[in-house]
């Protein structure tokens, strides 16, 4: 059988035995015998369960086993009076072993105590006030009329205090565990009964000698469960941990229970005035006064106690609200509040940043390493710019710096250290990572407040994102561009609730016979006062506010109807590809393969003939951008690298993007013709692109001359003026007739 089985099995064996002793005749041998029996097996069954279960604490079961078999000794010894001698001697021998008894359990429960949250002065203080009530009433109703009987010897007195003066330890050592903080566990609320039946059977039996003729048998039951318990608890499995741990004193709270129980023992002292014949005699009423007072000092203790443990845990709130758990720099709302007290004594200056590339940390390299990272931030922060200064982390990977007692050239130098800070490479779950970050820079001019201040560093930071500057001075040149912009989000969103945008197709044509084999297409807003809006002025905004994501679904939906009725109309003559352009935003919205899945489906336009173009820059940061055109090559979509040349890691990317399509920039065809070093890169690309097995357009094809030099450097798509301007409907037919197709082409690689 399993050990753990054990416990319950004896606490079961135990309780019936009990109640067996009371079915054998009063003072038989056989009933003194069973008594005996319990208590021997109580102390043999603890030794067993030591070396079963090998607690981690094993002296202090050894004094438990040992206090039960003397007293079970002390129980022999009384029998062979009453059964061989037939004496029954008071004081006598077995009184030697009983008290002999009390000291080794009250070893064991010490060292209970001591190990399992011994230094709780609030558990202490709760457990003195319980042992100094009850001790009173201990006092005046079992031990007093005991220690004053004057009819008995002295040493007959002396055994019989013993006895209740071991129960009230008994008692204080209870109360002790009671309101300890010390984990509780089943085989310490087994070592708990225990003691209690303990006491209840020595106070019972007691206060029933002292008060009535009655022999105290009843009170054998709470003694023998007491055995019991003694060894279920070493019999339980959590005896191995027993005095080990310790609860979460935070966690411990004072429960009704605790409240009434204090208050009781609070008040007996007093109370113990108000019963008659109490208080008769000089000695009483000294100790009740002196109870009573000892009472009252540990409840104002107590007090104190409370008092200040709410103003420490006041002060641990405080400083939870005002500090950011991550890297344990203030937080927004202390950094207001602090900026507020520096505002009304002087002129302070505000510098907010904003680090570039966090997502892409936090996508590619797991949320664990952008949290060190932002830590890694603070710790540079605030080695820079010194622990006087104040360094606040504000939301996300947005941070503050509040710089006092300075003028605006000590706070731009406090910037540039910043800034050169950074740009040191930082340690990150084992990574070496480089950050840059947008930097604004305010002050107090003006009679501004907190929130304007962080309002106006917050405008600059933005500004600054431009890389141009390292950091950005706030102007108010900056709010009216804010303004402008918010007012163009405005229009903007009208524009799209009211259909004032409409699309254009510019066509790719091959080489060199000009017949259109794909379009591109493009956006433009026909504004009611403002006349046509191209992209240029408007698309930056729709990126800034989030509208991209809403106007790149509506336009991917309308060029997939129109690739869909061409085809449906034209026939042979329609353009075999259409392409869309997808922006950073857009990629970076999780459900945007899907609106492409379901834009096809809805037109009927297959996925092949359907070419999403993106930028290097839009896929520099990978993760989710990475993710969405993988998911687009899986439908079948074509993807094509827009721009290609321009971004930030151009060959890099090829491995990493599942790439169909490298769009040459305008830049690289616009000097082609030019002798010398003009033609280098764009014949580098195109060699790239036969290389990887992909397809090169050449963008912005504008003259004749620039056309011819591309084909003859092996391009066969391009794009430009010179072969028609986006228009809403290109003229497919009129191209196949103009240009008849002659040769080989890359028709269909598009």
């Amino acid at each position: 059988m399993r050990h753990g089985r054990w416990w319950w099995l004896w606490l079961a064996a135990g309780a019936l035995a009990t109640g067996g002793y009371y079915l054998l005749p009063a003072d038989s041998f056989a009933r003194n015998l069973s008594y005996n029996v319990v208590g021997l097996l109580s102390g043999l069954l603890i030794l067993g369960a030591v070396r079963v279960h090998r607690p981690e604490r094993p002296a202090m079961w050894y004094w438990f086993a040992g206090g039960q078999l003397v007293w079970v000794a002390g129980d022999v010894v009384y029998e062979y009076y009453e059964y061989v001698l037939h004496q029954e001697p008071y004081p006598s021998p077995a009184d030697a072993f009983y008290l002999s008894a009390y000291p080794m359990l009250l070893v064991g429960l010490i060292l209970l105590v001591r190990s399992g949250g011994g230094r709780d002065k609030a558990a202490l203080v709760d457990a003195a006030t319980v042992a100094v009530g009850l001790g009173l009433v201990f006092w005046i109703f079992v031990i007093e009329p005991v220690a004053g009987d004057s009819s008995v010897s002295a040493l007959e007195r002396f055994v019989s205090v013993a006895y209740p003066a071991a129960d009230a330890a008994l008692l204080a050592l209870l109360a002790r565990l009671y309101f300890g903080a010390a984990e509780r566990t089943a085989g310490t609320r087994l070592l708990l009964t225990a003691v209690i039946l303990l006491l209840v059977g020595d106070v019972g039996f007691s206060v029933v000698s002292l008060y009535s003729d009655a022999d105290g048998t009843a009170f054998d039951a709470a003694f023998l469960m007491s055995y019991v318990s003694w060894a279920a608890a070493a019999l339980h499995p959590s005896m191995r941990s027993a005095g080990t741990g310790t609860a979460d004193r935070a966690a411990v709270r004072v429960g009704a229970p605790r409240v009434v129980l204090l208050l009781v023992s609070s008040l007996l002292g007093p109370a113990l005035l108000l019963v008659p014949a109490i208080g008769g005699n000089v000695l009483d009423r000294a100790l009740i006064a002196i109870g009573a007072i000892i009472l009252f000092l540990l409840v104002l203790l107590r007090m104190l106690g409370f008092v200040g443990q709410v103003q420490q845990q006041a002060g641990q709130l405080e400083h939870l609200a005002m500090h950011d758990d991550l890297t344990r720099l203030a937080n927004r709302r202390r950094f207001e509040q602090v900026l507020g007290a520096e505002l009304a004594r002087g002129r302070p200056y505000v510098a907010l940043l904003d680090l570039d590339g966090f997502k892409r940390v936090n996508d590619q390299l797991g949320p664990s390493v952008g949290d060190q990272l932002l830590i890694a931030v603070a710790d540079r922060l605030t080695a820079t710019v010194g622990r006087d200064t104040l360094v606040a982390r504000m939301g996300g990977d947005e941070f503050a710096v509040l710089i006092t007692d300075a003028d605006a050239g000590a706070a731009s130098d406090v910037v540039r250290r910043i800034t050169t800070a950074l740009h040191e490479p930082l340690r990150s779950g084992g990574h070496e990572l480089l950050v840059s970050a947008g930097i604004g820079l305010t002050d107090g001019a003006g009679g501004a407040d907190a929130m304007e201040m962080l309002r106006r560093a917050d405008l600059a930071m933005y500004a600054a994102k431009d890389g141009r500057e390292p950091f950005r001075w706030y102007v108010p040149e900056l709010d009216r561009q804010a303004g402008e912009e918010a007012q163009l989000g405005a229009e903007l969103r009208t524009a799209l609730d009211t259909g004032q945008f409409r699309l254009v197709y510019q066509p790719i044509v091959e080489l060199p016979q000009g017949r259109i084999v794909a379009v591109e297409t493009l956006v433009r807003w026909e504004h009611p006062e403002r006349g046509v809006v191209g992209p240029v002025d408007f698309i930056p905004a729709a990126e800034r506010n989030g509208l991209i994501v809403e106007l790149g679904a509506w336009i991917l939906r309308e060029a997939c109807r129109q690739a869909a009725r061409w085809s449906a109309e034209l026939g042979a003559d329609a353009p075999e590809r259409i392409s869309v352009n997808a922006s950073a935003r857009q990629l970076a919205h999780r459900g945007f393969s899907a609106m492409v899945a379901e834009a096809l489906r809805d037109s009927g336009l297959p996925a092949g003939r359907l070419t999403v173009e993106v930028t290097e820059t839009a896929v520099f940061e990978g993760g989710q951008a990475i993710e969405a055109l993988h998911d687009l090559r899986a439908l079948g979509v074509r993807i094509a690298l827009d721009d290609f040349g321009t971004g930030h890691s151009s060959l890099g990317l090829l491995q990493t993007v599942p790439v169909d399509v490298l769009k040459v920039d305008k830049s690289f065809v616009d000097t082609i013709t030019m002798a010398g070093r003009h033609a280098v890169i764009a014949t580098a690309l195109i060699q790239v692109a036969n290389g990887l097995g992909l397809t090169a357009v050449a963008e912005g094809v504008e003259t004749r001359e620039q056309a011819a030099e591309l084909e003859r450097l092996g391009y066969r798509l391009a794009q430009g003026y010179h072969f028609g301007r986006p228009v809403a409907e290109p003229d497919f037919r009129g191209s196949r007739r103009a240009h008849p197709v002659a040769g080989p082409t890359a028709a269909g690689a598009v």
